[in-house]
Order: C-alpha cells, then structure tokens, then sequence
C-alpha cells in the first residue's frame, strides 16, 4: 500500500510547503499554514484532460503569425452584466463572481442562463437540489429548453456530462462545494479549490466555452479560497449590497478584457433581479421638501454618470468626544473635509456631532462627491437649505481648492437631462468643455469659501 502524502498550504494566498510555517514566505501573514492530504495512494483518478476528444501537442508559434482579430463576444439580454464584462462574455473566459450569501448571485445567474436562449447552457448546483433551482426558474418566468440541470459535486462525473452535453456556457454554483479525485483533500480546502479551478480553466480554454463560477466571502468581506483563485481566472466581479435595501450592484475587480471601473446596478424582485437602467432617477426621487443637510453629487462610476443624494447632520455633542458616522464613505475622507472647513473656512465643528449618509445604500469612492458634501455639512451646520435644483461636482484640496474632475461633461448632461438648473463645478474645469452646448447654468468656483457666500 502507497503512502500517505501530505502537504501544508497557506489559506490566504495558496503558497505550498512541504512543512508548518509560521510565517507565510509568499504574503507575508502569519499562522495561515493548514495541513491538507494530498494523495492517499488510490489509483483510477481522472480530471478533464483524460475527457478530452484529442490530446493537442504544444508547439511555439512566432508572435507576427497569432491571428489578432478581435473575439466575437456573447452578448446577453442583461445589459448591466455586458457593461462589467466590457461588452459581453467573451468565448473561452473563466468568470469568478463572489459576494455574500442571499445576496442573490445564484438568482442572477439562473436567470442571465435562462435569457440566452441560442445557447446550449448547463448549471451544476452543488448546494441546491433540483426542485430548489426549479421553483426559483418558475419565479423569474423565463423559459429555455436547452437548459440543463447537474446538481453534483465530483468533477469526474460533471466533466463526463459536459463530454456528452457539450454545452456553450457552464455555470458553477459554487466553486467551493466542487471535489477532484486528483486531491485526497476535503471540497472547500485550498488545494481543492486550485485543482478544480485549474481543470475547468483548461476546459475552457481549450473548448472556447465560457464559465461562470460563483464564489464565496470571507467575513472580512474578501473571496473566500486562496488568493491564486483570483489570478487563475480572467475576470473578477464582486456583487454587494445592503440586505435591507433592494439594490445591488454589480463591480468589476479584474477583467481581461475590459475595464476594471465599471459597474451594473440591479434591483432585488420576487420575479428576479431588475436592470436598473437609470439609476440617477430612483436614488434621488425622494425628495420633494427643501430640508437642510441635503447636497446632490454628479459622480462618474466607470462610464456611467450618476446622480446621488449625501445627506448631512450636524448637531451639538453631549458628550466630550464627538462623533463621526459615515455610511457609505470612507470615514478618514469625511475627517480630512471637516479639518479643512475647520482650518480654512473657520467652522466649529471640533464640538460637533457628524452624521453622514449616502442614500440608497450605496458605497462610493470617486472623491468628486467633497464638493457635494462639504456643502451638505455646511447646510446642515447653517439650518439653511440648499436650492433644490442645483447639484456638484468637485474635489478639495487641503488648502481649500476645488479640484477639477474627469468626465465632467458627462456629469454636466447626466445633471441637465434630470432637470437642474445649475451645477457647480471646479474653475479649472472650464477649459475641458464649452458652456454653449448646456441649456443648465454652469457655475465654476475656485475654494471653498466662494462656494459658501454663493449659497449662504
């Protein structure tokens, strides 16, 4: 009898070592080390590349002679998932999708299957029985009947169906539940999760199918599996959201063969996941009485133009520390624009209590929002509020300045299309675009200061 083989992996990147390690040589961390079996000896184990119809010799090729033609790409009926792709889903990609669970990404990619109906497509579930994924087909009410079910766990048995079915697009739900017989170890270690990501990328490749594979998170938010996961496949979208709002969005964090800035915004239904086209509309309907607090930021997430309501409040500390609460923003921003108004404007808001929120739930980072929410705080500290149909788009120094942004055109025609009447913008904007061709009054101001004895 053969001899047990083991082997120690680091859970946070993947690195392998023949013995325990404190400390990580790869990614530096330390007590990641975990001991997984690799081989106890059996014999009889097949991966994909005992499937294959013919084994392909590898032979180089000289780099003028590779064919440079761009890959005709599936383009899906969902236009959200087409913009993060980078304009549909390219033959032969490896996709790996991650977010939290009941976010909805099993909802999302059943129905994104069941729409492309002039593809042959196969779901293997290995966390959901057949009737469960039925009665959530019969929800969305869309109809394919080159929809194939697998609910199985053993990559042997999956990759001699996919032999047989020879399917155009395979969706995995979820990496983390698949087993090779290659590896002796349990399904979810790292070695498994490298083995059968490494034989569907093969598959892929080497059949030009594209996979769909949904991932896990780790309560710190990250993907769930080795680090090596993320470099292995060609795209990486994080799908996030707030439990208790219906919207979802969408965000590229690699992508091989687009930009990695885009993003698609959804809305959570009981009949599946709803495009959200505009989103300028619904996070900003809500506002019809002029209150204090309240400033619209023109922001740009990849190509898309949005509109976003950041609602402020300022109010007396009780306490001897003050608070500062943020949703939706990075706190240390939030910091940085109260030390400026507190330096530069001569605002008290050392003895102040500052809420801030982005509404809708939304998370965001362009920091062309600090004009926009400069202005909230100030309202909210005045108990002035600000007209209503004006909006901002501008970043701020430390010595006070608006910053110009990119896009601003775009910004400018996102914010006259909803029906403003003036925006606010950075002077050194000016030269980038010209005023004539906007019906909506631009206002361009260098500091801070200006902006506050325009609205004040």
């Amino acid at each position: 009898m053969s001899k047990v083989k083991s082997a120690f992996f680091c859970s946070n990147c993947g690195y392998e070592s023949t013995k325990w390690l404190g400390k990580c040589p790869s990614c530096q961390q330390w007590n990641t080390f975990i001991e997984e079996i690799i081989d106890k000896g059996q014999q009889n184990k097949q991966g994909w590349d005992d499937y294959k119809e013919e084994k392909k010799q590898a032979k180089t090729v000289a780099l003028r002679d590779v064919d440079s033609s761009e890959e005709k790409r599936i383009i899906t009926a969902d236009t959200e998932l087409n913009r993060v792709l980078g304009g549909g889903i390219v033959p032969g990609s490896i996709i790996l999708v991650a977010g939290e669970p009941g976010i909805g990404k099993s909802t999302l990619f059943l129905q994104n299957g069941l729409q492309l109906t002039q593809l042959k497509t196969l779901y293997i579930s290995g966390e959901e029985s057949e009737q469960q994924i039925k009665m959530r087909a019969d929800r969305i009410q869309h109809q394919h009947a080159n929809f194939y079910l697998l609910t199985e766990t053993a990559s042997q048995t999956i990759f001699q169906e996919i032999k047989k079915l020879k399917p155009d697009l395979v969706i995995v739900d979820s990496i983390q539940t698949l087993q090779s017989n290659l590896i002796d170890s349990p399904a979810g270690s790292v070695s498994q999760i490298r083995e059968c990501t490494a034989e569907l990328q093969r598959f892929a490749k080497e059949t030009s199918t594209p996979v769909f594979l949904i991932g896990h998170i780790t309560k710190d938010g990250s993907i769930a599996g080795p680090k090596i996961l993320e470099h292995m496949v060609d795209t990486v979208l994080q799908f996030e959201g707030d439990r208790h709002y219906a919207y979802r969005i969408l965000r590229t964090l690699k992508n091989r063969f687009g930009s990695t800035a885009e993003l698609g915004i959804y809305e959570m239904t009981g009949a599946g996941m709803r495009i959200v086209s505009n989103p300028s509309e619904i996070l900003i309907s809500q506002r019809e009485e002029q209150l204090s607090g309240s400033a619209i930021a023109a922001t740009v997430e990849g190509m898309r133009p949005m509109l976003m309501e950041i609602q402020a409040l300022v109010t007396q500390s009780v306490y001897g520390t003050p608070q500062r609460t943020v949703s939706g923003l990075d706190l240390r921003r939030l910091q940085l624009l109260l030390a400026v108004l507190e330096k530069r404007g001569g605002f008290q808001f050392s003895m102040k209590d500052v809420f801030v929120n982005i509404a809708g739930g939304l998370k965001v980072e362009d920091p062309s929002t600090d004009l926009a929410i400069i202005c909230a705080l100030l309202s909210s500290y005045e108990d002035v509020p600000l007209p209503q149909q004006i909006c901002f788009a501008g970043e701020v120094g430390l010595n006070g300045e608006i910053r110009a942004v990119n896009r601003i055109e775009q910004r400018i025609a996102e914010a006259e299309k909803l029906g403003f009447e003036k925006i606010i913008i950075s002077r050194y904007n000016k030269k980038s675009f010209d005023p004539k061709n906007f019906k909506i009054e631009i206002i361009a101001l260098g500091r801070v200061d200006e902006v506050y004895r325009q609205l004040f």
